[in-house]
């Protein structure tokens, strides 16, 4: 492992909270940052943002599509918006972010919350797991998920002060372990090695990521050499580390909280084809079905998505393909 990563199952936080924290920072840090929320201040963790910048901050109400359209005519004024809703809603307003923000190459960041299965109890109406495949579709656009909380900070201040042009940010309602120290950088674009093998390739993104390495350690232990990314751009993918990976490895695997179709594991696909690299992948992920209600360990044991079966669904692989 690198340097920066120190996986400590003890501290634990929602990408949302660490995103909430990180906005009141960068707010001290750039008075060009404004916020825009539809009603979830409270749920997005918008509100402390709220609290101390209120001249700069902008409850638009249920009303998405307004809030797409205002911040892009902030962005248009110089401004920095960080616009906030749950993923489903905000997404769910495509049409309009196609062309006022994608189309117009924008500086907003449009930030969902409560992503995935790991939504848990609200179920599947308020369940983005179709999200990122919609936001890759559109050109120019950038689509992000933070693995823990110390990322989401340093991907949230890179947003602020360096990144050009639109982006979508996923992010979760469940805790997540913590992966790395405070010396991590982000760097976007550019996937993260958290552990070095050589027989099997796992890129997870977002919430998965911690329950990937635990399958690891239970691979590593049946004699699979295992090597663990983070995949926190989603768009642009890091093309030349995936086809190193596949160049040294036997089979890669994705695993993400998200439909297979259109999301990690169609990224990949699409680097591997068009370079026609030959390596085995699998796909773990939410297979062409909607989520349902309940909490989100067991809806990650349903999906297929807990440790012990991501750690079951590669070794019946492996068995396939030996």
């Amino acid at each position: 492992m690198t340097e920066y990563v120190n996986i400590n199952p003890k501290v634990q936080k929602a990408s949302r909270a660490s995103f909430g924290e990180a906005l009141v920072s960068i707010g001290e840090k750039y008075p060009e940052v404004v916020v825009l929320d539809a009603d979830l201040s409270v749920s997005t963790k918008s509100a402390g943002f709220s609290k101390k910048f209120p001249e700069r901050f902008f409850q638009m109400g249920i009303a998405e599509s307004n809030m797409i359209g205002t911040a892009a005519g902030l962005a248009l004024s110089g401004k920095t918006p960080f616009l906030c809703s749950f993923g489903c809603f905000v997404v769910g307003r495509f049409e309009t972010i196609r062309i006022s923000i994608a189309y117009n190459q924008v500086n907003a960041r449009i930030i969902g919350t409560h992503a995935g299965l790991g939504i848990g109890e609200d179920g599947y109406t308020q369940m983005a797991l179709e999200d990122i495949a919609l936001m890759r579709s559109l050109p120019g656009m950038g689509v992000l998920q933070p693995a823990d909380a110390i990322e989401t900070a340093k991907m949230i201040e890179y947003l602020a002060g360096h990144h050009k042009g639109p982006v979508y940010v996923r992010l979760t309602r469940q805790n997540l372990v913590t992966l790395f120290n405070q010396d991590y950088e982000f760097q976007y674009g550019k996937g993260v090695m958290l552990k070095e093998g050589k027989h099997i390739a796992i890129l997870a993104t977002g919430g998965t990521v911690y329950n990937s390495y635990l399958a690891c350690e239970k691979l590593d232990k049946d004699g699979l050499s295992t090597s663990l990314i983070n995949i926190h751009t989603l768009k642009p993918i890091d093309e030349d580390l995936i086809l190193k990976l596949a160049r040294s490895h036997k089979r890669i695997v994705t695993v993400e909280d998200h439909n297979i179709i259109g999301g990690l594991g169609s990224a990949v696909s699409e680097v591997l084809a068009e370079e026609g690299a030959s390596i085995p992948l699998l796909r773990l992920g939410v297979q062409d079905i909607y989520g349902e209600s309940g909490t989100a360990e067991d809806l990650y044991e349903k999906y297929g998505l807990s440790p012990q079966k991501i750690y079951e669904s590669i070794c019946t692989d492996h068995l396939q393909l030996t």
